[in-house]
């Protein structure tokens, strides 16, 4: 089989992560892998792994009819035989470029706690990674699979000897070293960054504890002013934003504790890691035995209750330094788990029957013109409201079709 797959930036983030790993080991099982996307700081990575990287071309607000053109040409010229796009940006383009126009089978993953029903065709096959997720949206999209974030358990594992990392920090044998990786973004993760922030200038000093924060992102400022404030409330650094790292293998071996969601949870775990989840609205919860069937089935991100989670935060990692005996055992289970569940390669094996089930499920032209009909409604709706919030004028209908419909060349069909 010959595989597009989509991703909606290049930027380092847990998403396009995963679509990277996957892609090389969908290759490394006999396929032909090809990512297409607009270039960022992780385009080196795909290089890196042997694959064919395709560059988006530059476009407007995603989901863009450009974009979705470049989709339509590149799958004629290479023969693609299915589109897989990760998250819904990029699954809309891939519905309108291949699906749409070329029939070409289309799958989705939406690794977000929520899938964008208004966003994507009923008809367009899914992934999502929790089985909660997977049974709830089968009620209205039976074609639903479920196939959990995988991670890498050879690139990410326990470090025997963690001195080298620890000191490219500048943490001293006798600190508490507490690491969270992610993008600085005002959605999922800004509230908890500001939190763990405040918590540090709270309790840091009085237990030796440093707080990292690896990444970069639009909500760095203001992350940094509340660091500033707690470093100057503790009378020492300690909360360090160092930037962003491309490979952020160094701040996993280095952490004695994480904080995190999604993928980066999972990458800590792998690392072998005590692990407290970080969620919205004030939630904090540590991985444990009793907490494990939870994660398992919600996903490693959750909602609490709305009021302030310092408070929650700030306890947990409390109890885990006067318990510093647990975290062995906490470790232990966060590794345990991840080999038995999360390994890309199993997971690689079960995406290959996704695509041959998919591709034997091809719809004609009629079905497929039916099955976009809603999409196409919302995301008109969509883009209007967009403009209208920016002050733009909307496109006439007219002009969105012209460009929906894309100029033959020669070089289409060779």
């Amino acid at each position: 089989m010959r595989i597009l797959t989509c991703v909606h930036t290049m930027e380092i983030g847990g998403t396009q992560i995963n679509a990277i790993e996957l892609a090389r080991t969908v290759a490394e099982l006999g396929h032909e892998s090809i990512v297409f996307g607009p270039r960022g700081d992780i385009t080196h990575v795909v290089e890196e792994f042997g694959l064919e990287f395709v560059a988006a071309p530059p476009a407007g607000e995603p989901p863009a009819m450009r974009t979705s053109v470049a989709i339509w040409r590149l799958a004629r010229r290479r023969k693609v035989d299915l589109i897989h796009a990760h998250y819904w940006t990029p699954a809309v383009e891939a519905a309108y470029g291949g699906f749409l126009t070329r029939g070409v089978p289309t799958v989705a993953t939406i690794y977000t706690p929520e899938v964008p029903r208004w966003a994507l065709p009923r008809s367009m096959p899914i992934i999502v990674g929790t089985a909660e997720l997977a049974e709830s949206e089968r009620g209205y999209r039976p074609r639903t699979y479920l196939l959990e974030p995988p991670v890498d358990t050879v690139a990410n594992a326990p470090v025997a000897d963690t001195a080298a990392a620890r000191a490219r920090f500048g943490l001293r044998p006798d600190e508490i070293g507490i690491f969270v990786v992610c993008r600085l973004t005002p959605e999922l993760k800004r509230e908890g960054l500001l939190a763990a922030a405040r918590v540090m200038g709270k309790i840091a000093t009085r237990y030796g504890l440093r707080l990292f924060i690896v990444g970069d992102g639009p909500s760095r400022e203001e992350i940094q002013a509340e660091a500033d404030r707690a470093n100057a409330a503790a009378g020492r650094e300690v909360v360090t934003l160092t930037g962003q790292m491309t490979d952020p293998r160094d701040a996993y071996a280095a952490a004695d504790l994480m904080l995190g969601m999604g993928g980066s949870a999972l990458r800590a775990m792998a690392f072998g890691k005590p692990l407290v989840v970080q969620g919205e609205r004030g939630y904090w919860r540590l991985l444990t035995p009793e907490s494990l069937d939870f994660f398992l089935d919600k996903g490693w991100y959750w909602n609490g209750d709305g009021s302030d989670g310092a408070p929650v935060l700030e306890q947990i990692l409390v109890d885990l330094v006067k318990r510093r005996e647990t975290w062995g055992e906490l470790g232990a289970l966060a590794r345990e788990v991840i080999v038995s569940r999360f390994s890309l390669e199993a997971a690689g094996r079960q995406l290959v029957k996704i695509y041959e089930t998919e591709l034997a499920l091809r719809r004609p032209a009629l079905g497929r013109i039916g099955a976009m009909l809603a999409t196409t409604a919302h995301m008109a709706s969509y883009k209007a409201d967009r403009s209208r919030a920016v002050g733009l004028a909307v496109r006439p209908v007219r002009a969105i079709a012209r460009r929906a419909r894309p100029a033959r060349s020669a070089s289409d069909d060779n």
